[in-house]
C-alpha cells in the first residue's frame, strides 16, 4: 500500500516546469549562451515556480485571513538567488519577512511553503523572520547580512521589504567598522578551506581565492561601507574604478558560464575544477593546442588570469573600505608629509605625488624605490599608485632597464627577509617580468600534472620564501643557506628554475638559455652568469639523485661532485632543491626526502672537498663486528655469521636493531616457506611490510609480491630488495594504504601480511585480481606525459639502472615486474614512484649472473619488451 502523501498539483508543476527550463537553458549553454544571460533565465524560472508555490501555499491557509497575511509578509529572496547568480543546480535561499503582529500566524504557511519547495525539488534555506529579527541577527552574524545584503523581493508585501530594505542600509552604515571586520574574517576562514592562493591546481570555482566568493565579497562591502552592493551602482557612484569594473564584469562572465558548465556536465551541484573537468571543458570551450601548450593549459591559463584579476580588485577595494574612516579621510592630507616631493607618506598609505607619478610610471628604479620606503615605512602603496604603475607596465612603454634598477633589484634579492612578499607585489603590478623577462611567459603558467599544486610563477616565487624560512631552520639546510654569500644568486635561480616550461624544449635546457639572457639584462658578472646558469639548468640533478638512484653506491656521489665541480656550487644546489621540493606542495619535503638529500649532500662534500672520508670497508667491517657482538645464540652461531656478513651497506646505516630483530625471526624459517609482517611508520606516514624467504620458495619472488600489494588497494612508494647468504630474501615495501587515513587496525596488516606469504606459496601462476580503488571522474588523456623506458648503464658500476615513465593503471607495476622476471632479469632494488595517475619506477637489475646488461641488442630488447608491457596495461 503506498504511503506517501499525494502531492498537490501545483508541485507536480513545478517539478515540471524546472525540469523544462533546465533542459531548454542547457541547450541553450551548449550554443554558446553567455554564463550571465543563463544565470538571470534560471532565476526567472525559479523565480516563476516560487511565486506560484507561495500562492498555492497562502490558498491552502483556507481562512479569511489570507489577505491580512498577504499585507503583512513578503517572501524575499537572498544569497546567490538574490543577486540572481543562479546555477543550474544552486539551493535557493528564502525568507518569510512578516510583522510581529502575524508572526505566530506564519508557522502554517512557512510549513506547507517549505514542504512544497522541497518536493518540487530545490535545495533549500529557509528562515521566518521580522525585519528587527533579520537586522539584528545580521549585525551579529556575518554570513547573515552577506546574504541579505543581495535581497530581492519575490512576493507578498512590496512596501514591508521596502521599509526593511531602507532599515537594513541605515544599520549597515552605522556599523560599519564592526561589519567591515566580520566579513574579512569570515571570508579569511573560507579561503584556508578552500585555498588561499589563486593558482590552486584544482579550485574551486565559487570559494576558492579569486573565485565567486571574491566578487560577492566586493559586493558585501559595497553594502557595509556605501550602502551599495551593486558593483555597476558602486562604479557610477566613483567608488569602483573603470577598469576595475570591465574586469569584474568579464571575470564574472567567465566564472558563471564556467559553473554553469560543472553543473550541467554533473547534473548536480558541483564546483571544484578538478583535472578531468579541466580537460573536458577546455575542449568544449574551444580552446585549442599550441606547439608547447595543451588546450588545457590555455585555458587554465585565462582561469588564472581572470582570478588574479578578481583577487587583486577584491581584496584592494575592502582595504580601503576599511581604511575610510570617516574625518580621518579627510585629515589624511593634513596628517601625511612628503619624501623627496616624490612620494607621500600618509597614516596608512603611501603614494606617487603628480611628480612622482611620472617617474614611476616611466622608471623601474622609482619603482623599486618606492617599494623600499612602503617597506620601511610599512606602508601600503595607495590604489591610485598602484594602478598607474600596473597600467603603465601592462602597456609596455618602460623605456631599457637603468643601471639603478638593476642594482636596485639585484640588492633587493640578496635580502632574504620579505623577499618573497616583495617579488609577489612586483609580480602583482607587472614589473617582475619587465626586470625578469621569463617571468612574462611563466605567468598563470600551468603545470599540468598531479605533482604540482600551483602555477609555473606562483611555485617559482614560493621556491624563494621556501629558501628564505630556512634563516630559522635549525637543520642542515638551515645551516648552510645561512653560511651561503651570494644569496642574491641562488634567489634569483630559484626564481628562475622553472621558467623553460610551456615550451616545446626540454624546461631545463630552455631555462639555460633563458638564464643566460636575463643574466645579460640584468648585467651580471661571468662567474655569477655562470652560477645562475648551472643552477637553472641542473637544478633537478641533485633530487633525481637522492630520490631514484642508490645513494648508498658511491658512483653517485662521484658523478655530482664531477657536476658541481667547487663546495661553493654544491651548497646552493642542496638549498635549491631543498627548497624547490618544499614549494610544490604542503609536506613535499618531509624528513625522509630531508634526510636522502642531507645525505647525498654529505657524501658529495667529502668528494668536492677533499676530506678524508672514513674508510667504507672499515667501517662497514666494525659495525658488522659490532652487531655480532649483540648475538648471544651460540647455538646458531655459523648462520649469523654468515647473514651479517652478508648485509649489504644500506641495511648496516643505522638500521642494526631493527636487522637484528628481522634476522631472529627468519633464523628458523624452513626453505619453502615464507614469513611477513607490518608495521606503521609514523615519519613516512606509510606502512612497511617486510617478507623473508628464500629464493627457491617460487621463481619471479618480486613480482608476485608487487602484484599481491596492488591487489590489496595499496599504493607502492618504494621497495628494497636484499638477497643475504644462503639465498635468504629479505624484502621490504613502503605502501601507502587508502583504505585508512591514518595507521591502519592491526587486522588489516595481518590481512595484507598473509596474502603476501599466499602470493610465494600458489602455484596457480595465475595473475593477480586488482580491485578499483578509485575511478576518476573522466580520463584526462590530455595531460598524460608519453611513456617512457629510459635505460642507464654509467651511474652504477654494478646495475644497469631501468627509468620507467607511465600513465598509472591497475595492474601496471605487476606487469613491468612480471616482464622484468620473464626477461630473465634480476631486481637488485627498486624505486617506486606513483604520483596519483604517473609512475616514475626505477629498477636496479641484472642478468642471472650477476652482471650489467650492456649488449645494445638486449638492452633494445628489454626496452621494447617493457614499453609493450605498458601498453597492453593502458589499452586494457
Amino acid at each position: 500500500m503506498n504511503t506517501l502523501p499525494r502531492l498537490r498539483p501545483a508541485v507536480h508543476a513545478a517539478r515540471a516546469r524546472l525540469a523544462e527550463g533546465r533542459e531548454k537553458l542547457k541547450l541553450q549553454h551548449q550554443s554558446g549562451s553567455p554564463g550571465i544571460q543563463v544565470c538571470a533565465r534560471m532565476t526567472d524560472v525559479v523565480d516563476g515556480v516560487l511565486r506560484e508555490l507561495f500562492d498555492d501555499a497562502l490558498a491552502t491557509l483556507g481562512d479569511d485571513r489570507v489577505a491580512t497575511l498577504a499585507d503583512e509578509a513578503a517572501l524575499i529572496a537572498h544569497g546567490g538567488y538574490g543577486r540572481r547568480d543562479v546555477a543550474p543546480y544552486s539551493d535557493v535561499d528564502l525568507m518569510l519577512l512578516c510583522t510581529g503582529r502575524v508572526q505566530s500566524r506564519m508557522a502554517p504557511l512557512a510549513r506547507r511553503l517549505t514542504q512544497h519547495v522541497f518536493d518540487a525539488g530545490l535545495q533549500l534555506g529557509f528562515s521566518l523572520r521580522t525585519p528587527a529579527q533579520a537586522c539584528s541577527l545580521a549585525w551579529r552574524d556575518a554570513t547573515v547580512f552577506c546574504s541579505l545584503s543581495d535581497a530581492r523581493w519575490l512576493g507578498g508585501s512590496e512596501e514591508l521589504f521596502a521599509r526593511f530594505a531602507a532599515r537594513f542600509r541605515r544599520g549597515a552604515l552605522r556599523r560599519t567598522s564592526s561589519l567591515l571586520g566580520q566579513i574579512e574574517h569570515a571570508r579569511r576562514q573560507e579561503r584556508r578551506q578552500f585555498g588561499e592562493t589563486v593558482y590552486l591546481l584544482e579550485p574551486n570555482v565559487k570559494r576558492s581565492r579569486g573565485g565567486l566568493r571574491d566578487i560577492q565579497l566586493l559586493r558585501w562591502t559595497g553594502m557595509a561601507r556605501y550602502g551599495l552592493a551593486n558593483p555597476e551602482h558602486l562604479y557610477r557612484a566613483g567608488f569602483l574604478l573603470q577598469e576595475d569594473h570591465r574586469k569584474l564584469r568579464r571575470a564574472r562572465e567567465f566564472l558563471l558560464r564556467l559553473r554553469n558548465e560543472l553543473h550541467f556536465h554533473a547534473g548536480k551541484t558541483y564546483d571544484v575544477l578538478d583535472r578531468g573537468e579541466q580537460v573536458r571543458i577546455a575542449g568544449s570551450f574551444g580552446y585549442a593546442a599550441s606547439a608547447a601548450l595543451l588546450p588545457v593549459e590555455h585555458f587554465m591559463r585565462d582561469y588564472f588570469e581572470h582570478t588574479s584579476n578578481v583577487r587583486y580588485i577584491a581584496a584592494n577595494f575592502l582595504a580601503d573600505a576599511q581604511n575610510r574612516k570617516g574625518l580621518l579621510a579627510y585629515l589624511a592630507p593634513l596628517v601625511s608629509h612628503q619624501v623627496e616631493g616624490d612620494f607621500r607618506v600618509g597614516p596608512r598609505h603611501i603614494g606617487a605625488t603628480r611628480r612622482g607619478m611620472k617617474k614611476v610610471c616611466g622608471d623601474l628604479a622609482e619603482v623599486l624605490r618606492l617599494m623600499d620606503l612602503a617597506n620601511r615605512y610599512d606602508k601600503r602603496i595607495d590604489h591610485a599608485t598602484w594602478q598607474a604603475i600596473r597600467q603603465a607596465m601592462t602597456d609596455g612603454a618602460v623605456p631599457e632597464l637603468s643601471r639603478e634598477a638593476r642594482q636596485r633589484f639585484l640588492s633587493l634579492m640578496s635580502q632574504p627577509g620579505a623577499l618573497g612578499d616583495e617579488l609577489r607585489r612586483l609580480h602583482q603590478l607587472r614589473v617582475l617580468e619587465k626586470l625578469v623577462p621569463p617571468m612574462a611567459h611563466s605567468r598563470c603558467l600551468m603545470q599540468f600534472n598531479e605533482y604540482h599544486k600551483y602555477t609555473v610563477d606562483e611555485h617559482s616565487i614560493r621556491a624563494v620564501e621556501r629558501a628564505t624560512d630556512f634563516l630559522s631552520d635549525s637543520s642542515l639546510v638551515g645551516e648552510i643557506y645561512r653560511g651561503i654569500k651570494q644569496k642574491g644568486v641562488l634567489h634569483l635561480a630559484l626564481l628562475m628554475h622553472d621558467m623553460g616550461k610551456g615550451y616545446t624544449d626540454d624546461h631545463s635546457e630552455m631555462g639555460l638559455r633563458l638564464a643566460a639572457e636575463s643574466a645579460e639584462h640584468l648585467g651580471l658578472g661571468p662567474r655569477d652568469t655562470e652560477t645562475l646558469s648551472f643552477l637553472v639548468h641542473k637544478h633537478l640533478l641533485m633530487s633525481h639523485l637522492a630520490l631514484w638512484r642508490n645513494i648508498d653506491d658511491e658512483a653517485v656521489a662521484v658523478q655530482l661532485a664531477v657536476e658541481v665541480g667547487s663546495p661553493e656550487m654544491l651548497q646552493m644546489l642542496f638549498v635549491l632543491t631543498c627548497a624547490d621540493l618544499a614549494a610544490v606542495g604542503p609536506g613535499v619535503l618531509n624528513q625522509w626526502k630531508r634526510k636522502l638529500i642531507s645525505d647525498l649532500y654529505q657524501r658529495t662534500m667529502q668528494q668536492v672537498a677533499g676530506e678524508a672520508a672514513p674508510d667504507a670497508d672499515e667501517r662497514l667491517r666494525r659495525t658488522r663486528q659490532e652487531l655480532r657482538g649483540r648475538i648471544a645464540d651460540d647455538h646458531h652461531a655459523d648462520w649469523w655469521d654468515k647473514q651479517i656478513a652478508a648485509l649489504p651497506a644500506s641495511l648496516l646505516d643505522g638500521e642494526g636493531d631493527r636487522v637484528l630483530a628481522d634476522l631472529e625471526r627468519l633464523k628458523n624459517l624452513p626453505r619453502r616457506e615464507a614469513e611477513a609482517w607490518g608495521r606503521y611508520d609514523p615519519v613516512r606516514h606509510t606502512v612497511e611490510y617486510t617478507v623473508g624467504t628464500y629464493e627457491d620458495i617460487a621463481p619471479g619472488i618480486f613480482h608476485r609480491l608487487t602484484g599481491c600489494l596492488s591487489s590489496k588497494g595499496l599504493q607502492i612508494l618504494s621497495a628494497e630488495i636484499h638477497t643475504l647468504a644462503d639465498s635468504l630474501v629479505l624484502d621490504r615495501f613502503h605502501v601507502n594504504d587508502p583504505d585508512y587515513s591514518g595507521e591502519p587496525p592491526a587486522h588489516r596488516l595481518t590481512d595484507v601480511s598473509q596474502a603476501l606469504v599466499a602470493a610465494l606459496k600458489d602455484g596457480s601462476g595465475k595473475s593477480p585480481v586488482f580491485r578499483r580503488t578509485w575511478q576518476p571522474r573522466s580520463p584526462a588523456p590530455a595531460g598524460k606525459l608519453p611513456t617512457r623506458v629510459r635505460i642507464d648503464n654509467s651511474t652504477s658500476d654494478r646495475f644497469t639502472i631501468i627509468d620507467v615513465f607511465a600513465h598509472d593503471r591497475l595492474g601496471l607495476l605487476y606487469a613491468i615486474t612480471r616482464s622484468l622476471f620473464e626477461l630473465g632479469l634480476s631486481v637488485g632494488s627498486a624505486k617506486i614512484g606513483t604520483r596519483v595517475d604517473q609512475v616514475v619506477d626505477v629498477f636496479y637489475v641484472t642478468d642471472q649472473a650477476g652482471r650489467k646488461i650492456e649488449d645494445e641488442e638486449r638492452l633494445v630488447q628489454i626496452r621494447d619488451r617493457l614499453l609493450q608491457a605498458i601498453g597492453q596495461v593502458e589499452g586494457a
